[in-house]
């Protein structure tokens, strides 16, 4: 996966590797941030454009807090398999140019 990816599946990438991090608990737009160091604006768009793919991500507001707190959460996978994603996920974010992921706890 380390060629040139064209934009159409480059953001097809991205958008599995989001639900991926969000399924994995990075729910939320600063945490996406952080750990693969894309911009703001890319991590608010491309979640909400899961659901082009049938991927529902819900956003759970933090109780108590402003409702801007708070965190996502993948509700449906749609026709997307979630197993597949988590075993290619390492390379999704290489392909991306995404730092290499951490070890995320089961």
């Amino acid at each position: 996966m380390t060629d040139t990816l064209s934009k159409t599946k480059s953001s097809f990438y991205r958008r599995l590797y989001v639900a991926y991090l969000i399924d994995s608990g990075v729910a939320s737009v600063p945490a996406l941030m952080s750990t693969s160091g894309m911009p703001r604006r890319t991590a608010q768009d491309t979640i909400t454009s899961l659901a082009e793919l049938d991927i529902e991500c819900q956003f759970q507001p933090a109780q108590g807090e402003r409702h801007n707190s708070g965190a996502y959460r993948i509700v449906s996978w749609g026709p997307i398999d979630p197993t597949w994603v988590a075993t290619q996920a390492a390379l999704l974010a290489e392909a991306l140019g995404y730092p290499p992921l951490a070890p995320v706890a089961s």
